[in-house]
């Protein structure tokens, strides 16, 4: 018998499987269609064909990166969740699809990843703890670089700054499209009935995690937790497809903290500690509280700049 095929997805917190919201699209769709695949977890991208996540290692030895190719495979392989869709139903699902990845994506990654607070108390924070010193120095300004590179390509635009006038802009388009899908929705269970397609998975990807994350910065979060139905459609996937996460990651018990040995312990706060000096400079020479001086060209020129709206550049994460 053939071994079963690898999908690589970032680990999952805050009562999710996974943090990632094209890998929620993906871990949900294979719970959907029941697709025999085998997930491992991880929180190093180089521990993923090809470096990046999600990714789908076939029976075949091939890899596939995007959730629309990975899901296209999945149906070649006759694991369709939108096998029993009218032609009409499955027109409405391509066509609410695309409204999420044009209104909806934008904002979340936005959200996670742009928004300045949200960026540095929530999602920096948590790869930078994930991956451990030294890769949780670098890694996290890589994957938002990546991430802005998405979202300039979704936008159609190549100067991208954190401001108020482009989040009111994202956050009201995706609000827009969040009561359309509300309205679709209704008090059905899914948006076709009582069973999950592709477009269930697209949604729950993309909505749960502004639901579970606890965001200071939370705009998108409190319109989506106005709309009952939404919220009820996100538990109701986490409570019957993904039981094992339904609540948030807990502390290890009092016993078990106790138990840990000192030498193990000072370790840990002595790399935590250099983490977090090393992400302080280089916020700090981001924002340009911090600037260094070569007396000749040094290893800083050339490095990539973000145009800025003052006439001046200043240096990429």
């Amino acid at each position: 018998m053939a071994a079963p095929e690898e999908l690589f997805v970032w680990e999952g917190d805050w009562g999710l499987p996974s943090v990632n919201s094209d890998c929620l699209v993906v871990l949900a769709y294979a719970q959907f269609s029941g697709a025999p695949l085998k997930v491992r977890k991880v929180c190093n991208p180089w521990r993923s064909p090809g470096g990046s996540i999600p990714a789908l290692k076939t029976a075949h030895k091939e890899a596939l990166w995007q959730p629309s190719d990975i899901i296209i495979h999945l149906r070649k392989q006759k694991y369709n969740a939108d096998l029993d869709l009218s032609a009409k139903e499955a027109a409405d699902g391509l066509a609410f699809v695309a409204l999420v990845q044009q209104k909806l994506t934008p904002a979340v990654i936005y959200a996670l990843w742009v928004d300045p607070k949200n960026f540095v108390e929530v999602t920096r924070r948590w790869h930078a703890e994930r991956t451990g010193f030294p890769l949780g120095l670098f890694l996290p300004g890589r994957l938002r670089r990546h991430q802005l590179d998405k979202l300039r390509l979704l936008r159609g635009d190549a100067d991208l700054e954190a401001d108020d006038q482009l989040e009111k802009e994202l956050y009201r388009d995706a609000a827009d499209c969040m009561d359309l899908l509300a309205r679709r929705l209704g008090t059905q269970k899914f948006f076709f009935g009582d069973s999950p397609s592709s477009l269930d998975a697209f949604v729950f990807g993309w909505l749960a995690p502004i639901l579970k994350c606890d965001l200071p910065s939370g705009k998108l979060q409190q319109h989506l937790k106005s709309l009952n139905n939404l919220h009820a459609f996100c538990a109701n996937i986490l409570l019957v497809y993904f039981p094992c996460n339904g609540s948030p990651r807990s502390a290890p018990p009092a016993e078990s903290r106790g138990a840990e040995r000192v030498p193990d312990r000072r370790r840990k706060q002595l790399l935590s500690a250099l983490a977090a000096l090393g992400a302080m400079l280089s916020y700090a020479a981001l924002t340009g509280m911090v600037s260094v001086r070569h007396g000749r060209r040094g290893a800083l020129e050339g490095r990539p700049r973000l145009h800025r709206d003052d006439g001046r550049d200043r240096d990429e994460d």
